[in-house]
């Protein structure tokens, strides 16, 4: 950890050195005031096997949101071009969609190369996050200028999941950091521990610590739900759950209502194990029973899988996380399942 900490002071001394303040901002967003620029890292390759990229589902559900409010969405990425995702399911709704959509699949397979979207004005700037954010979206000038100059005009920030990690270096005109005494979120270090162990040896920082490392007020959910931190017009989501939500935040932002929508299987399935954590667990297993095919049990009953195996997981969290597992098991002939729950109930008896 303490490694971890010089490396961060190292790099973030540097990075502001590199970095050129920004230019004085126009006085509003300009022509381009209904458009919103996606931000994609350039780092990806085979799917994430050798390097880590983009996280499709991020893409897809943010591009949603802001072409349902109505506005145009262009795509860019430090190399612009093509970039690489990670792995991901192109039978989900969302994913499907995007790829059905000839102009949306164009804008991925050319992306605007940051150097040229820096030109422009946008009314809100989302980054999307994946593993590959960590690496070449935090070291990008043209993406930083781009912010600090969005930001100055009175445009909106968001980002989401490994997103914010750009967010943790960005001077002002000022010199301060753009997210110093602001709250945020992101991936946090339980998450990391969890679901990033390959990639953290090479990361600068974990994002938690590093967002903290910059001023800012971080927050986080347990682990893979929904958590949205709205601070002014900054956004930030937590994890890949949180995308809906950070984009809708960021339309809302940008003063416009968010137009209604039907939430997703994944959604629904975040939401009742908020439910359940809340105390609600015998309204989330009506709910569960009244119609299972809303839900996605097997996402459901992996929450409480991986939450019993969280690294020093105490008495409480284990509950719960039995809790979750016995709300999908008769939703779920899977004997993993019954031989997972047996294990954390094993656990009870050391946790603390």
């Amino acid at each position: 950890m303490e490694k971890q900490k010089k490396n961060l002071a190292m790099w973030a001394v540097g990075l502001l050195i590199a970095v050129p303040l920004p230019s004085q901002a126009q006085a509003d967003v300009g022509p381009k005031a209904d458009r919103v620029l996606l931000v994609v890292s350039s780092h990806g390759a085979d799917g994430g096997n050798t390097r880590p990229g983009f996280e499709m589902d991020e893409l897809s559900q943010a591009y949603a949101v802001f072409a349902d409010n109505g506005l145009t969405v262009d795509i860019a990425s430090p190399a612009g071009g093509v970039v690489v995702a990670d792995k991901f399911d192109p039978k989900k709704p969302y994913n499907s969609r995007f790829i059905a959509d000839s102009v949306a699949s164009a804008k991925l397979a050319s992306t605007l190369p940051l150097v040229k979207a820096a030109s422009d004005n946008y009314a809100a700037v989302f980054v999307v996050g994946g593993k590959g954010a960590m690496f070449d979206l935090p070291v990008n000038t043209d993406l930083k200028t781009l912010i600090a100059q969005t930001y100055d005009a009175g445009g909106v920030i968001g980002a989401v999941c490994h997103g914010p990690a750009v967010l943790m270096n960005v001077p002002m005109k000022d010199g301060k950091s753009l997210i110093a005494g602001r709250a945020v979120t992101g991936m946090s270090n339980e998450e990391e521990l969890l679901f990033g162990k390959r990639w953290i040896p090479a990361f600068p920082v974990l994002l938690e610590d590093g967002l903290r490392g910059a001023g800012a007020k971080f927050s986080a959910a347990p682990m893979m739900l929904n958590h949205v931190v709205a601070d002014g017009r900054i956004v930030t989501g937590q994890n890949p759950f949180s995308t809906f939500g950070t984009a809708e935040a960021v339309v809302r932002a940008m003063g416009r209502k968010p137009a209604p929508r039907e939430p997703f299987a994944d959604e629904r399935s975040i939401a009742l194990i908020q439910r359940v954590l809340a105390g609600e667990v015998a309204e989330a297993r009506h709910s569960l029973k009244a119609n299972p095919a809303h839900y996605d049990v097997p996402l459901i009953a992996a929450w409480g899988l991986y939450r019993s195996k969280t690294p020093g997981a105490d008495r409480t969290m284990i509950e719960s996380a039995i809790t979750v597992m016995e709300v999908a098991l008769p939703h779920y002939d899977e004997p993993r399942l019954v031989a997972a729950i047996a294990e954390a109930r094993g656990k009870l008896t050391t946790a603390s």
